[in-house]
């Protein structure tokens, strides 16, 4: 296993590390940030399944995010948690959006994770319908960041450096 100090901010590598993997198979949710038609940021919290390649997210077809990701496919995701020191994993990339006639695969693992095996098949009981079209959004990131806040730091250096820079 890649440990955290071994490899540099933006390597993908990075997702090989124990932070990320914790992290990619946590249940804290994903946030995803795309670009609109209209220039504007959009960030939408997600229930996420990590395949081992890629974050993927299902959401339901006639969705506007679906056009927009398509439209313009750069993403960022954020995975992290409120604890104290804070963990947090960093994705940037372009994603690739399915259709998909049913249920998206990893949509009802992500509820496996989240919830429980009984409650994704009760979710899944409600919503598979013959005529459903849902939307396989993947992600296979091209940049990886970590932040641990004990030996990766928001820009780079140690605990010191930051407060050094913020009193500069």
């Amino acid at each position: 296993m890649t440990t955290i100090t071994d490899l540099p901010q933006g390597d993908p590598r990075l997702l090989d590390t124990d932070l990320a993997r914790e992290l990619l198979t946590s249940t804290e949710p994903a946030r995803l940030a795309y670009v609109a038609p209209d220039g504007t940021p959009r960030v939408l919290p997600m229930m996420f399944h990590f395949t081992g390649e890629e974050v993927v997210f299902g959401t339901f077809g006639g969705a506007r995010k679906i056009a927009h990701l398509r439209a313009r496919p750069q993403v960022a995701v954020t995975i992290d948690t409120a604890g104290d020191p804070p963990r947090v994993l960093l994705l940037r990339g372009p994603v690739t959006v399915t259709d998909v006639h049913g249920v998206v695969a990893e949509y009802i693992a992500a509820h496996e994770r989240y919830r429980s095996p009984e409650q994704a098949a009760a979710t899944l009981a409600e919503i598979d319908h013959p005529d459903l079209v849902m939307a396989r959004i993947g992600l296979r990131p091209t940049w990886v960041g970590l932040l641990d806040f004990v030996t990766r730091f928001p820009g780079g250096g140690t605990a010191d450096d930051i407060v050094r820079r913020a009193r500069q």
